[in-house]
């Protein structure tokens, strides 16, 4: 991601998030004259302690000087989370993985980490490198989502199959829900593999092949490890409740562990254990 590119990137992201704070949650009256949602710029400037011009310049993306003490203000007035700081730190301050740092994709899954995936047989478990591409999965996987070892190793990004694959489009209960959930991840790994030019084609095409990926990017939070309860219409058993438990894998390769618990006081696990044969 070159300097142009990560500074229109972190001017669209502050604007979502200034978008989203609503003016009494700091003690303003909503208003009748706001012509736009969230907080008007120079209130941001105001809770931040800087100049309307300079965090104008900010939001447009302006090639200006920043300082992390400022940005901290700046996190302050807009109530960023600790990733989302994160994030914004990396596209200001360029302070993401060079390229020098970057290595290419190691897709082995490891014999040991295989076995925890394959103990958990009743817990839907996928295994996703840093590019978001499915490096592994049990059996539990499967059944539940769908058969990856169907699709071409160079199609199994996770992202790419929730806006292609119809099956698990029909899955999510709530489908925006589900997939922000996954590009709040995401983005956070865009924040920290910047120079990664990788990324920057894979936004490219999603936006150019699903017109409605744009929109959705947009609005994404920045999480690096989300935990939430996912509600499933499956084709076969019906209603399935699971708790995502987002994990961050240790060692060289930075690979995520997601696993699908199901849910207590559900049949869910009962339903999992007749589509995997096991009833």
């Amino acid at each position: 991601m070159d300097r142009a590119t990560r500074l229109q990137t972190l001017s669209a992201f502050l604007k979502s998030k200034r978008a989203k704070i609503l003016p009494e949650s700091i003690g303003l009256a909503p208003g009748s004259r706001r012509r736009t949602p969230g907080l008007r710029r120079e209130e941001v400037a105001q809770l931040a302690g800087v100049s309307t011009t300079w965090y104008t310049w900010l939001e447009q993306g302006r090639d200006i000087r920043m300082s992390a003490s400022v940005l901290d203000c700046i996190a302050n007035a807009l109530q960023l989370t600790a990733d989302e700081r994160k994030y914004v730190y990396a596209l200001a301050l360029e302070s993401g993985l060079g390229a020098a740092s970057l290595k290419e994709e190691q897709t082995e899954v490891s014999p040991s980490l295989k076995k925890i995936m394959n103990e958990l047989r009743f817990c839907p478990t996928i295994i996703t490198d840093r590019r978001y591409f499915i490096v592994g999965w049990n059996e539990a996987a499967s059944h539940v989502f769908l058969d990856f070892e169907q699709v071409p190793i160079e199609q199994r990004n996770m992202i790419r199959l929730l806006f292609t694959r119809k099956e698990l489009q029909r899955l999510a209960v709530n489908w925006d829900h589900f997939i922000r959930g996954f590009l709040a991840i995401f983005r956070a790994y865009y924040g920290q593999y910047m120079e990664d030019e990788w990324y920057d084609r894979f936004l490219e095409e999603m936006k150019l092949v699903h017109p409605d990926f744009d929109s959705l990017w947009q609005q994404s939070e920045v999480k690096s490890a989300p935990e939430v309860l996912i509600e499933f219409r499956h084709a076969k058993v019906g209603k399935m409740l699971f708790n995502l438990t987002s994990l961050q894998v240790q060692g060289d390769s930075d690979l995520r562990c997601s696993i699908y618990t199901p849910a207590a006081d559900s049949t869910t696990e009962n339903k999992l254990q007749k589509l995997m044969g096991h009833k």
